[in-house]
């Protein structure tokens, strides 16, 4: 027997053992179809793909998150008995979802600014930071050593110099490009750094597949960010990765939030912290008293989603929301693959007569995602969802505003990555006031994008284009 034919040999005997794995984990068939495809028909390279980046370790090796997300609820609810529990009827239901299935809590009164450009949350960031007493929580995918993360890093090791507490988490892949000198340059100035599950050979296996996707800053336990910037310089010039990305910039959206809601992104900063350094924290002065009588009515829940949850509470609250809108749901994201689940509710809706917007990039940053969703976008215009592009820059945004009365902004993308695998947090705010600024950002935005109607290429590809587009569509539950 020649060698090539020992070497195919082998990769069909170990194809259809790892088929049989991926056919024995019982997740959605569409996922297992997907990733049976990329084993048998990409040699060798589709098993090391599955191995690294396909094992399912959801209720193996990270049930025991659930247990570590318990711990810090002690803290919450202690400060339950002193919170407003006022809380907008009509919202009660997705408001209800959420306590349930993560005992995410409401808080009623809070000051929230949104922010649209890096121009807008890096100056206010660094204030804040520059304002700190107590401690600094930075929950972040993304730490870049450029030109802003040095700064954002020179103002943590002057704040830990006068003796503030500074935690940050990153995340092990986000920053895979970022040199370890970066960070042992803060860990030196007596910052506490730890990343979210490190990916080191021989342990890589399952791990680079789960990844924590969250941003969230808390400062002093009274002034909370969240959203999808990274601290990077891309969310200002457009950074430096590709030519027409760097003329076009970054455009995302991060809102401040002032008031007790702060409180619940505390949580899931803590619960993070637990997950990488073993660590609770839970002490009172986490949760310092907030006087919210001069904050306006503006319940907030800050709500997280992971693989080691028994049931993906964004998806669930975003489908929620879809079904039961009145008027409209406006929708940004930066990538659109939707699960099953989401593309059976946005076309629902649609068929009732609420206006279904989408707002996605016209230039993508990832080529196969942005191929595998044109299909998608087809065929969510053919069910009668406006569909534009946003021209200016790539669009990173992550919010959904419905009816002028319930919106949110976080980290999650609408795709089987965000939706499923990663560790997401999203703030979802009730009331009339948040939710038109968001509705207002988003109609801005729309005036500079073009309809996905007005491109004919989109619309009415040749066949060749068609059948990529229905090829790369096929790994969307990959991507």
């Amino acid at each position: 027997m020649s060698m090539t034919n020992l070497i195919f040999l082998i990769n069909q005997v170990f194809a259809i053992l790892a088929i049989i794995h991926v056919v024995m984990d019982n997740r959605q068939p569409a996922k297992t179809m997907a990733w049976a495809l990329v084993i048998y028909f990409i040699p060798i390279i589709g098993i090391l793909a599955y191995i690294f980046f396909g094992v399912n370790t959801r209720r193996k090796r990270m049930v025991n998150r659930r247990s570590l997300d318990a711990l810090s609820r002690s803290s919450l609810f202690k400060l339950v008995e002193s919170r407003n529990t006022a809380l907008p009827e009509n919202q009660k239901p997705v408001i209800e979802l959420f306590i349930n299935q993560s005992l995410a809590l409401p808080f009623y009164k809070n000051k929230v600014d949104f922010m649209t450009s890096g121009y807008q949350f890096f100056p206010a960031l660094l204030s804040d930071i520059a304002a700190a007493k107590e401690h600094i929580h930075i929950d972040i995918y993304i730490f870049e050593d450029d030109a802003l993360g040095q700064l954002v890093s020179d103002a943590l090791i002057d704040k830990a110099r006068q003796g503030v507490e500074v935690r940050i988490i990153y995340d092990d892949v986000g920053c895979w490009s970022v040199k370890n000198s970066f960070f042992r340059r803060m860990q030196n100035e007596g910052i506490q750094l730890t990343p979210f599950m490190p990916v080191r050979f021989p342990r890589l296996t399952s791990k680079a597949n789960y990844r924590n996707h969250r941003k969230i800053i808390v400062i002093d336990g009274r002034i909370g960010y969240i959203g999808g910037m990274n601290i990077a310089v891309r969310y200002v010039n457009g950074g430096k990765k590709k030519k027409k990305q760097r003329q076009l910039g970054w455009r995302d959206t991060m809102v401040r939030v002032e008031g007790q809601g702060v409180y619940s992104m505390q949580r899931a900063f803590s619960v993070d912290w637990h997950f990488t350094s073993r660590v609770l924290l839970n002490d009172k002065r986490f949760y310092p008293p907030i006087e919210d009588n001069d904050f306006p009515e503006c319940p907030v829940q800050t709500v997280t989603s992971g693989p080691s949850s028994p049931m993906p509470e964004i998806m669930q609250g975003y489908v929620d929301i879809i079904m039961n809108a009145k008027q409209y749901v406006y929708i940004e994201t930066p990538y659109f693959l939707p699960t099953s689940i989401v593309l059976f509710a946005l076309k629902t809706a649609a068929s009732t007569g609420v206006d279904i917007r989408l707002l996605v990039p016209l230039h993508g940053d990832a080529w196969l995602t942005q191929w595998a969703s044109r299909s998608y976008l087809r065929e969510m215009v053919e069910a009668g969802i406006k569909v534009s592009l946003y021209k200016p820059a790539f669009l990173h945004s992550k919010m959904m505003v419905c009816d002028d009365c319930i919106a949110t902004c976080g980290s999650t993308n609408i795709d089987f990555r965000s939706l499923e695998s990663n560790f997401e947090a999203n703030t979802f705010f009730y009331g009339r006031e948040a939710a038109c600024q968001l509705r207002d950002i988003y109609l801005a935005d729309e005036q500079q994008s073009v309809d996905l109607t007005e491109l004919p290429d989109r619309m009415q590809p040749g066949f060749a284009v068609a059948l990529w587009e229905s090829l790369t569509r096929l790994f969307s539950p990959l991507l």
